[in-house]
């Protein structure tokens, strides 16, 4: 029978966190910052895969999990466990994927002329939040890839995450048959 994992381990009380490949770092270092993000950003998809969603989305959405799985496991682990690292990849088909689905969302989308507010139906809204989440992850892995060796393709690809979720989020609210509400200076107040 196999040994039951404790949750809580006490090895982080005095402040700090191990990373894959045993170094340990404090709780407010940047690396933590930046898969700490990701790891919120992947609650965020799971918030959105809880609303309406098409197959195809959920589909796609369940894949980014995983990545960000993967991503959150490059960004934990030092720099002494490089070879760990390699067995973690983000790949440039996964890139791809993204494109290919925003590309086919597009030509089903009505031409953006104006900015649009974040607001809709309720997939819209966690689909905006995830975005900026993603936003915020990309920022945290640049800093840290200015200190530290971080494969491109993890920047790349929460990149065109973010725009992912940018046209996820008007895509369920035309499925949802919302209108989306359209940013017009002084337009938008009475």
């Amino acid at each position: 029978m196999a040994k039951e994992v404790h949750i809580y381990t006490k090895t982080g009380d005095d402040g700090t966190t191990g990373l894959i490949g045993g170094s340990r770092v404090k709780k407010y270092d940047l690396r933590l910052e930046a898969y700490g993000t990701v790891d919120e950003l992947n609650s965020y998809i799971g918030l959105i895969l809880s609303t309406a969603l098409d197959e195809r989305a959920r589909k796609v959405l369940t894949g980014v999990q995983s990545n960000l799985f993967v991503i959150g496991a490059q960004l934990a682990t030092d720099d002494n466990a490089g070879v760990l690292k390699e067995q973690l990849p983000c790949t440039e088909k996964d890139i791809e994927l993204l494109e290919e689905e925003m590309d086919w969302m597009i030509d089903l989308l009505p031409k953006l002329s104006h900015f649009i507010l974040p607001a809709g139906a309720q997939g819209t809204a966690y689909a905006h939040v995830a975005r900026t989440v993603c936003r915020r992850a990309e920022r945290r892995i640049v800093e840290l890839s200015e200190r530290t060796a971080v494969n491109h393709n993890l920047v790349k690809y929460i990149n065109r995450l973010s725009d992912y979720l940018f046209v996820l989020a008007r895509k369920i609210n035309y499925d949802q048959k919302l209108p989306e509400t359209l940013w017009i200076p002084g337009k938008n107040v009475e």
